[in-house]
């Protein structure tokens, strides 16, 4: 039974969800990192927060670790590139508080445009100072958003629905996502100079670090008011304070800082700051929801492969686990039966689908063979950090899809590039098991086994037999023999199927017979 620490506060909800699903949870949500380090090692599954930590060290200590998921959208505590390169899965849950973060986005905007804390302080202190706190309507405004995604939309929806007009700066949103959602897509100075309220919505990367830099709020129309539900360190907090102190900025509402928690800030001091403690996700509801959406995202990935919200793998739902697994063990063998079979610097990678495969949700058995391919010289590779290494060497990545061709339902063709050429693999299911069809220009028929020996040879008389007496003499069983010959018949290639593994000195007897040009060894 797969194992789940639950590190973080986290709704009772979640752990039925983990019980139903045969899950075995333990919660130990105020261990030190001491103590965390030492026991991380007994656990399949990590559930986290903004609190706990995963980075290298305490994923290097995760022995057994495939997922961690965070209960939540911000994943910048969690370590994804040691994650990645150790095969561990990272999963959010990008849904589950998007609405309540959105409506507090909206709420921290009627904050700002009407002064309720500051004539909520007033009013308490037994002051009736009315004409201090004349408002803003923000009917008729222009709300720019930093970052459009799955929040900044739904902000949008709201805005739309106040009569604002809505702006939108993210690299990613397509125009016609744009059109969809009812914003106008501009660059990050036109967004700045026409925007009455900017709201940010997007990740904290070096790209987003104090993207409203002192610079950025110098071109602000005067009396712009800014909010930031998102993550703390997209905005410049000196900056923020000079231009809500000048009056450049008219208000400004943050539930999020570069430093958390924090108790003390300059901005804390100003009638026209509003602050909230990190409370986007704060209702009954997204707690719930975030929990409920890990714990099903974890189980389905524990229990049966499947993929959800992943930022570092391809999703796999869990109808199309069962579809693609015999189609995930194919992409697998052929890319170790080409890495196995390579000898020199892989440049390009292409996998080709055709048939009834190219339908399915293709990504994650591209992902499998790349990494395959790349297991011969790269010994800890996995479907996780495959792509993220292929591009760490400058190896190119394509993906094509065709249509059936011959009798064949599908079939999966890898095209690999070295300095010596291109070399094709290509295979397909018989029965569902994987089998091998094709080599460079050969044409095969051959089972997969444990252990194989693969060799190629010149195509003359006496090679099987010269060949089936040495394997002989060595004590070679054999399971079973596929030969193709090329066109033309000047070459042949030998898929040969052995009880055990060769030794090294058998190989090389091999390796000198007259007729073989190359031999290796195979091992799936």
């Amino acid at each position: 039974m797969p194992r789940v620490l639950i590190a973080d506060k986290l709704s009772p909800a979640a752990l039925q969800v983990f019980d139903e699903n045969g899950v075995e949870t333990d919660v130990k949500t105020d261990m030190s990192r001491v103590e965390l380090l030492e026991v991380i090692g007994e656990y399949d599954g990590l559930v986290v927060r903004s609190r706990t930590r995963p980075d290298e060290k305490l994923i290097a200590a995760a022995k057994s670790l495939k997922v961690i998921g965070r209960a939540g959208i911000g994943v910048d505590n969690i370590d994804i590139p040691a994650a990645s390169a150790k095969g561990i899965v990272v999963m959010n849950t990008p849904f589950g508080n998007a609405i309540t973060t959105a409506e507090h986005a909206i709420a921290m905007m009627f904050a700002c445009a009407r002064n309720i804390p500051a004539a909520d302080r007033s009013t308490r202190e037994g002051k009736w100072e009315k004409p201090k706190f004349v408002g803003t309507e923000l009917f008729g405004k222009t709300l720019g958003l930093i970052g459009c995604g799955n929040i900044g939309a739904l902000v949008a929806e709201r805005a739309l629905g106040l009569k604002m007009n809505v702006l939108a700066y993210d690299p990613y949103l397509t125009n016609e996502r744009a059109i969809e959602i009812g914003v106008r897509k501009v660059d990050l100075p036109e967004l700045l100079t026409k925007s009455d309220v900017i709201s940010l919505h997007t990740p904290i990367t070096d790209q987003t670090r104090n993207i409203l830099s002192a610079d950025a709020l110098n071109q602000t129309k005067a009396g712009v008011m800014i909010v930031n539900c998102a993550r703390g360190g997209l905005i410049d907090e000196t900056a923020l304070y000079a231009g809500l102190v000048s009056g450049h900025v008219r208000a400004a509402a943050l539930d999020v800082f570069a430093k958390e928690p924090v108790i003390d800030n300059p901005l804390f001091t100003l009638p026209n700051f509003v602050g909230t403690p990190h409370l986007g996700a704060s209702t009954h509801e997204a707690q719930e929801n975030v929990a409920v959406q890990v714990a099903r995202q974890m189980s389905d990935f524990l229990i049966t492969g499947a993929v959800a919200n992943a930022l570092n793998a391809p999703s796999v739902s869990a109808e199309d686990a069962p579809r693609l697994k015999p189609f995930l063990a194919l992409a697998e063998k052929l890319g170790q039966l080409a890495g196995q079979t390579m000898s020199s610097g892989l440049q390009r990678f292409e996998i080709v689908y055709q048939g009834a495969v190219a339908s399915l949700n293709v990504k994650p058995l591209s992902s499998v063979a790349l990494a395959g391919a790349l297991k011969p010289i790269l010994s800890d590779v996995n479907l996780v950090s495959a792509p993220v290494m292929a591009a760490e060497r400058g190896i190119q990545l394509a993906e094509t899809s065709e249509e059936q061709k011959g009798d064949v339902d599908s079939i999966i063709e890898l095209r690999l590039e070295d300095e010596n050429g291109l070399r094709v693999f290509a295979g397909t299911l018989f029965a569902g098991v994987p089998r091998v069809m094709q080599i460079d220009d050969v044409s095969l028929d051959a089972p997969f086994c444990e252990n194989m020996l693969y060799v190629t040879n010149e195509d003359k008389p006496g090679h099987i037999g010269a060949l089936g007496k040495l394997l002989g003499e060595n004590q070679v069983n054999i399971a079973t023999f596929n030969l193709g010959r090329a066109n033309g018949g000047s070459r042949a290639v030998s898929l040969i199927g052995i009880d055990a593994p060769i030794s090294v000195q058998a190989l090389e007897a091999v390796k000198s017979l007259s007729h073989v040009r190359k031999a290796f060894a195979l091992k799936f």
